[in-house]
């Protein structure tokens, strides 16, 4: 009877951050943004396909990559996608809610897990609607320039997509967790950017000991899922993404942690 009355208690909880999390205007207007901003960005960087493929050698054109092109929209996707599992635990700490939502859930972990399981949820499925209208859109644009697009059933395409909505959902689960250690929006925002953006733009300048990291790291090894193409620097794209799994479970970890002991 315990353990049936916790697995009810966790799925109240549960409902209970999925109710306040699409009762928040900014929950809705970030997904907005994922959409208009993410089908922006493949509309652009697919225009001028066209012009490119034309004047590209031989080379090139041997490893045109018409599925990877249409799901750059990650590049930024995973930015907006990080603000949301952010806001997952912010939004409370910022507002003084989350005294309350800890007298209704006192186990801690209860409370930091039902966070967890709704931000993954909303990023998959909103990460892979993302990435199969990306595809779609772009692909679309490609075939009007008599450009060579692809197809779902192409050998690579659809574990493509599909790996670009998981790529999503890890980057926001990583954010529910700088969330919770950093306990502010500005500094774990900050945080995410210095992760996705900064470190990559800088990654020759680590010492070779170091480089090792980058085959799992998010927008370097961990995001060549998201193309047909292989990248000879990152031959086991699907195993490098795995690693970003481990590093974020590590994150998510020190985040359960730190949010048992520490006080609001």
């Amino acid at each position: 009877m315990s353990t049936l009355t916790a697995e009810v208690s966790f799925a109240h909880s549960v409902r209970a951050e999925w109710i306040k999390l699409r009762s928040l205007r900014s929950t809705w207007y970030t997904l907005a943004c994922l959409a208009v901003v993410g089908l922006g960005i493949t509309a652009l960087a697919t225009n001028s396909a066209g012009k490119e493929y034309a004047s590209a050698t031989l080379a090139e054109q041997q490893a045109w990559d018409p599925t990877g092109r249409s799901l750059t929209s990650y590049i930024v996707a995973q930015l907006i996608v990080g603000v949301l599992g952010i806001l997952v635990v912010t939004a409370e700490l910022a507002t003084g809610l989350m005294q309350t939502s800890l007298i209704a859930t006192p186990r801690r972990h209860r409370l930091l897990a039902a966070k967890v399981v709704v931000a993954a949820a909303v990023a998959v499925v909103a990460g892979q609607v993302l990435m199969f209208a990306a595809f779609f859109l772009g692909q679309a644009i490609l075939g009007a320039q008599d450009v060579p697009n692809a197809g779902l059933g192409d050998p690579g395409v659809l574990s493509a997509v599909a790996g670009g909505g998981l790529y999503l959902a890890a980057i926001a689960l990583l954010a529910v967790g700088l969330g919770a250690l950093a306990r502010a929006t500005a500094g774990a925002l900050a945080t995410l950017v210095g992760i996705v953006f900064l470190v990559p733009a800088v990654a020759g300048l680590f010492p070779a000991w170091l480089q090792g990291l980058f085959f799992y790291w998010p927008t370097l090894g961990a995001a060549q899922v998201l193309k047909t193409v292989p990248d000879p620097e990152f031959p086991h794209p699907w195993l490098n993404l795995g690693g970003l799994c481990l590093g974020v479970t590590a994150v998510l970890t020190a985040a359960f942690v730190v949010f048992r002991r520490r006080d609001v």
